[in-house]
């Protein structure tokens, strides 16, 4: 009988954090791709997005609770509006436009944002009641990404952002912004069933 409930508990385990993360997610083109790297053609699309200080992981909890308050409710509309994936953060840099393009750390700051659904415009989406949540319209752009399993720990998202930049520096590859993290899955699913990635924006 313990073994039964045991051998349950995995199996919810296993198959709650793919089902949760059954949502709408950015529309895009895969123009080329190699092994776990991809260049994708984005479509247009609307974020939601805060500014939270404070170390990455730290970060990306506050930032997680202050959008969730948003789509849960805390809008001048009191709506809830669907959960999307991924949530991605973004570290605030100062970028000077030379030639190459070289990039400054500011490191005070993370952009964490959730993509809204397609079926709103920005005229149509609720207004957030919290002064520190801003909804922006975000054009078609093109990134080059990697997608890897796993805990979104500092350790692997440090080696798979290093095989990113060394495809990138090998392929001469143009990039016009800093990293973005995005990550897929519910709290819960298992490291092995997890959908995480790199986006670096490219020219």
């Amino acid at each position: 009988m313990i073994a039964s409930i045991i051998t349950l508990l995995i199996l919810v385990g296993v198959l709650a954090g793919p089902v949760m993360s059954n949502v709408e997610k950015p529309k895009y083109e895969v123009i080329q791709s190699k092994q776990n790297i991809e260049i994708r053609q984005y479509e247009p699309m609307i974020i939601a997005e805060v500014e939270v200080y404070g170390k990455r992981k730290e970060a990306i909890g506050d930032g997680f609770r202050l959008l969730a308050d948003y789509i849960f409710g805390n809008n001048n509309l009191e709506k809830n509006i669907s959960m999307t994936a991924p949530v991605e953060q973004k570290e605030n840099q100062k970028i000077a436009m030379t030639a190459p393009v070289q990039q400054q750390l500011d490191g005070k700051s993370w952009r964490i944002s959730f993509v809204m659904p397609s079926e709103y415009s920005i005229d149509s989406l609720p207004a957030p009641n919290n002064s520190r949540v801003h909804l922006k319209e975000i054009l078609a752009k093109k990134f080059i990404a990697i997608e890897f399993s796993g805990m979104n720990s500092n350790e692997n998202l440090a080696e798979h952002e290093n095989q990113l930049m060394n495809y990138i520096q090998t392929n001469n590859i143009k990039i016009i912004s800093s990293p973005i993290y995005a990550f897929y899955n519910a709290p819960w699913t298992l490291p092995f069933l997890r959908r995480n990635e790199i986006m670096i924006e490219i020219n």
